[in-house]
C-alpha cells in the first residue's frame, strides 16, 4: 500500500502547499496529490492557485516524492494536448515520479471558458476521445485526430520521457470503470465502494487503485468539526451536486444544511487515531492501495507530525 497527502489547494496559497509537499516527504509520504481547480468549493477557503506551476515547483523541491493531480479534467478548460504535453514534462522534471489522475470534471471549474458543460454522457465521450488523443501524442510524431467532441490538428510532444506516466481515471460506476481499464493505468476513487474495483478488474484493469480518505485532525475533537464545517462540508454534498453547481456561491447554499452529525459520518474526527485507522481501512479492505489522506482539520502541520509519529506505522499494518 501508498500513502499519500492530499494538497489541498483550494484551502492554502501555492507557496504554502508547497512548504507542505516538503514537509510531508520529510514525514515519510510516499506521494501528494493535488486537485486541479479554477475555483475553489467554498470563498471561506479562499484559493485556487495553477496546479501544474505548483506541481513543478514541488518536483524541484523534493527528490523521492511522488506527485499527481487528482484530478484533471482534459476535455473543456483544457484540451487534452494541451495536458499531453504537461504531463510529459512533469514526467521529465520529476524523474519519473508523476501520475497524470484524469476525471470528467466538475461545472464550477470547467464553465469558466465559456463553453458550458456537457451531460455525464457526453462528459464521459469527451474523456474517452481525450484519452485517445493523449495516448495518439505520446506515441511520438505528428498526429491527427477526428471525434465527435475533440479534433486534433497536425500536432507533436517533441519532449517525451522515456516511461510515459502513468494515467489513472476517475470513476463512480461501471462505464466509467471500465473506461479507466481500457485506456488508463490506474483507478481514482473518492468512495469506499468495491463495486467500482469489482468493475474495473472486471474489465481487466490491473493497476494501481487510488482513493481520497476524509480525515479532520485536531488536538480537539470540536475544532476538527468547526475546521470542516467552516471550509469542507461541500463534500457532504455528493457526487452528482459536486458535479453540477458552478460558482462558490452556489456550494455555499448547497451544503447550508449540514450540520455536526453528518460531518462524523463522513470523517474520522479528532486526535485519536482509530477512528483515522478504521477510516483508511475500510477503503482498503474495498480494494484500493494508493490511499490518499484529505486532512480537512485546521492545522496541516500538527497532522503531518501526527502522520509521522503515530499514524504511519498502523496505517501501513492495514495494508
Amino acid at each position: 500500500m501508498q500513502i499519500g497527502y492530499k494538497l489541498a489547494a483550494e484551502g492554502y496559497g501555492p507557496q504554502e502547499i508547497i512548504r507542505q509537499a516538503v514537509l510531508a516527504e520529510r514525514a515519510g509520504f510516499d506521494f501528494v496529490e493535488m486537485s486541479d481547480h479554477f475555483h475553489p468549493w467554498l470563498d471561506a477557503q479562499g484559493h485556487s492557485s495553477f496546479t501544474w506551476s505548483v506541481l513543478g515547483a514541488i518536483a524541484a523541491k523534493t527528490s523521492t516524492l511522488r506527485l499527481a493531480t487528482g484530478v484533471t479534467c482534459p476535455t473543456v478548460r483544457y484540451h487534452p494536448a494541451i495536458i499531453a504535453q504537461a504531463a510529459a514534462t512533469m514526467a521529465l522534471i520529476s524523474d519519473g515520479r508523476f501520475t497524470l489522475g484524469v476525471g470528467a470534471g466538475e461545472r464550477l471549474n470547467e464553465h469558466v471558458v465559456g463553453q458550458g458543460f456537457p451531460s455525464v454522457r457526453g462528459r464521459h465521450e469527451r474523456l474517452r476521445e481525450a484519452l485517445e488523443i493523449i495516448r495518439l501524442l505520446w506515441q511520438g510524431g505528428y498526429q491527427s485526430y477526428e471525434g465527435r467532441h475533440l479534433q486534433l490538428e497536425d500536432a507533436r510532444v517533441f519532449d517525451l520521457p522515456e516511461t510515459l506516466p502513468v494515467i489513472a481515471v476517475a470513476a463512480s460506476g461501471e462505464v466509467s470503470a471500465r473506461l479507466a481499464a481500457e485506456l488508463g493505468d490506474g483507478l481514482f476513487a473518492t468512495e469506499p465502494d468495491a463495486s467500482i474495483v469489482e468493475h474495473y478488474r472486471r474489465a481487466q484493469g490491473s493497476g494501481p487503485r487510488y482513493a481520497e480518505v476524509p480525515l479532520a485532525w485536531a488536538t480537539d475533537e470540536q475544532q476538527a468539526v468547526q475546521a470542516v464545517l467552516q471550509t469542507s462540508r461541500w463534500m457532504v454534498t455528493g457526487w452528482k451536486v459536486m458535479s453540477e453547481l458552478p460558482n462558490p456561491v452556489n456550494f455555499d447554499a448547497a451544503s447550508a444544511y449540514v450540520e455536526e452529525k453528518h460531518i462524523r459520518q463522513l470523517f474520522a474526527i479528532g486526535p485519536d487515531p482509530e477512528p483515522h485507522v478504521a477510516k483508511v481501512r475500510s477503503y482498503v479492505e474495498a480494494g484500493f492501495d494508493h490511499i490518499v489522506l484529505q486532512n480537512a482539520g485546521p492545522d496541516p502541520d500538527g497532522f503531518l507530525d501526527f502522520f509521522a509519529g503515530d499514524l504511519s506505522g498502523r496505517l501501513r499494518a492495514v495494508g
